[in-house]
C-alpha cells in the first residue's frame, strides 16, 4: 500500500489502484452498490450464473470432482449456485475463497461449514494479482472462478500478465470460469457507475478513506467530486476524483505531502467492457480453450467457461 500510494500520487495524473478500495467498507459499499437498480451487472451474472450451474457443475466435474477457488470471493454469493450444483452432484471436494480481507474469509469459511459439512473447506488472504502461487494444489482437478466483473478492472497489460500467471499456476486439465461486462448501450453503462442514491460515488472516494485510515493520511473524502466517464476508443469506464478546492494533503505514514489544484483528478480505476470474440482470443492467446459462454436474457453480460489445454 505504501509503494502504491506513493508511486500513484507522485505520478502525473495521479491514480490509485483499484484494489485500495476494497477494505471491510469497501466490501460493503459495494455490496450495497450491487443491489442499485442501475446496477445491472450482478444481476445479469446471478441469471446466468443460477441458470446455468447445473450445466457448469456437469462440464466440470464430468470426470471427477473438483476443488473451487474463487478470486475475489467476498462473501461467496456470487459462486454458490454452482457450489450448490456440484454438492448435489457429490462432487465438489473443497472450496477456498480467496480475499484480500481476512475477516471475510473467515466469515465466508464459518457460513459454508455448515451448508457443505462434507466438503473440504480453506480459505487464502492474500491479492490474487500477486499470490496465484499459493493456490491450493492436491493433485485433483480445480475450478478457478473470477466473477463479478472484476476481470475488467485491469488495464489490457495487467490482463494479459494475470492471465499468463493463472495459466503458470495451474495444469492441463484445470478450469477457469470468468465472468465479464459486455459492450452494450453507453447510457446503460454509464447510469450503472452513477447511481441516484450516490453509491458508487462514495464506494469510489472509499480509497481516501482507506489511505487516511491505513497510512494516517488526511484526505477530505467530502471535498472530491465521483465521476465517471466513457471512452468509447477503449471499450471502458474510468472513474476518477476530482478536488473540488485547492488542498494539500500530508499522507504521513510515507512522509508525502501531496498538493491538488481545483478540478485536479485522481484516476481510481477502469472497468472494461469486451466483445466475446476479443475475449475468447484473450484466453486462447494464454493457453485456455473456451468451452463456453453465456449470456443473460439481454445480452448484457458474459460468463465464460474454459479449460487449461
Amino acid at each position: 500500500m505504501r509503494f502504491d500510494a506513493r508511486r500513484g500520487l507522485t505520478s502525473s495524473p495521479k491514480y490509485l489502484p483499484m484494489r485500495l478500495h476494497y477494505d471491510g467498507r469497501g466490501a460493503t459499499l459495494f455490496g450495497e452498490l450491487t443491489r442499485q437498480p442501475e446496477y445491472y451487472p450482478t444481476r445479469c451474472e446471478r441469471e446466468i450464473l443460477s441458470g446455468r450451474a447445473a450445466d457448469i457443475a456437469a462440464a466440470v466435474t464430468a470426470a471427477a470432482p473438483v476443488s473451487v477457488v474463487e478470486l475475489g470471493a467476498g462473501l461467496a454469493e456470487k459462486i454458490r449456485p454452482v457450489l450448490d450444483a456440484m454438492h448435489e452432484r457429490g462432487r465438489l471436494e473443497s472450496f477456498w475463497p480467496f480475499d484480500v480481507d481476512a475477516s471475510t474469509v473467515r466469515d465466508v469459511l464459518l457460513d459454508l461449514a455448515t451448508a457443505y459439512p462434507d466438503t473440504d473447506l480453506g480459505g487464502i488472504v492474500g491479492d490474487f494479482t500477486l499470490h496465484l502461487q499459493h493456490l491450493p494444489d492436491h493433485h485433483d482437478s480445480r475450478l478457478v472462478a473470477f466473477l463479478g466483473g472484476t476481470f475488467g478492472n485491469f488495464t489490457g497489460m495487467e490482463r494479459g500478465q494475470f492471465l499468463r500467471d493463472l495459466r503458470e499456476a495451474l495444469r492441463p486439465g484445470d478450469w477457469f470460469l470468468v465472468g465479464a461486462d459486455l459492450v452494450k448501450d453507453p447510457e446503460v453503462i454509464l447510469a450503472a457507475y452513477s447511481d441516484a442514491a450516490g453509491v458508487t460515488a462514495e464506494f469510489n472516494r472509499n480509497v481516501l478513506y482507506v489511505l487516511n485510515h491505513r497510512l494516517d493520511a488526511d484526505f477530505e473524502p467530502e471535498n472530491f467530486e465521483h465521476i465517471a466517464l466513457w471512452d468509447a476508443g477503449t471499450a471502458t469506464v474510468d472513474m476518477r476524483l476530482r478536488a473540488l478546492k485547492p488542498m494539500t494533503v500530508d499522507v504521513a505514514g510515507i512522509e508525502l505531502d501531496i498538493s491538488f489544484a481545483v478540478g485536479e483528478e485522481i484516476h481510481t480505476g477502469i472497468s472494461t467492457k469486451f466483445h466475446r470474440g476479443e475475449l475468447e482470443n484473450q484466453l486462447q492467446a494464454s493457453g485456455f480453450e473456451l468451452v463456453h459462454c453465456w449470456t443473460d436474457s439481454q445480452g448484457y453480460v458474459g460468463v465464460f467457461l474454459a479449460k487449461v489445454a
